[in-house]
């Protein structure tokens, strides 16, 4: 009877981490679709890569201070940060744990082992983004070092992607996401229960396929515009 108590109360357990990670996997695709919007802005030229940048910290005033709407993203990023994290590492170590056998698919294995690292190196990445782009905005570019990169976003995208490595980075982290996308969305489908017959879950694979490929070729376009000189 204690048995089967604590099987249904681990399942139910790794049910609500499943929806805990759903649930933040869904607030982090609308908002690379929202930022990916931002960056093709880029496309446009200086004063509406700028004037898109200003905007941001404007919106909601004067309700909200300057930046305001800007700092309850970052607080609703952080916290569901926190909450797929928990939730990833979790469900990977039960999925370690039960998996101890010589029977264990080598399929499955791969990939979530493709996925484990991958969002380790998406998460360096963040911490590498926001430190260049947010918080000390910096220049990695030795060529542009004179110009006022913290005042301008645009000058400052641009200084960077000039620069091969720093855009490799970009680009890796990019075919990381786009795995993460791509099998994240089917699972928060498959979650959610949309994936309950052949059709639904061929449906599921190809709207993960396509979100993934969406937003990745989004993201690549400025970065490698600006690399390849049709950008400047």
């Amino acid at each position: 009877m204690t048995s089967s108590r604590s099987a249904t109360t681990a399942r139910r357990s790794t049910i609500g981490l499943k929806i805990l990670m759903a649930g933040t996997g869904i607030v982090f695709v609308a908002y690379v679709l929202l930022h990916m919007y931002g960056n093709l802005k880029a496309l446009a030229g200086e004063e509406a890569f700028n004037t898109y940048a200003e905007h941001l910290r404007t919106i909601g005033e004067p309700m909200l201070p300057y930046g305001g709407l800007l700092w309850v993203i970052r607080v609703v990023l952080l916290l569901s940060l926190v909450g797929h994290a928990y939730a990833a590492f979790s469900l990977w170590s039960r999925a370690g744990n039960a998996r101890r056998t010589k029977y264990a698919a080598v399929k499955t294995a791969m990939r979530t082992a493709w996925m484990r690292w991958g969002g380790v190196f998406l998460l360096l990445f963040v911490v590498w983004h926001l430190l260049q782009f947010t918080i000390l905005k910096f220049s990695v570019n030795p060529d542009r070092q004179g110009v006022n990169v913290q005042q301008n976003p645009y000058e400052l995208v641009v200084a960077s992607f000039q620069v091969p490595w720093n855009t490799l980075i970009y680009v890796l982290a990019m075919l990381a996401l786009a795995l993460h996308l791509s099998h994240g969305t089917f699972s928060a489908q498959q979650t959610l229960g949309w994936t309950m017959t052949s059709h639904a879950y061929r449906r599921a694979k190809m709207v993960g396929h396509a979100v993934a490929a969406v937003i990745v070729v989004g993201f690549l376009i400025p970065p490698l515009s600006i690399l390849f000189g049709l950008i400047k």
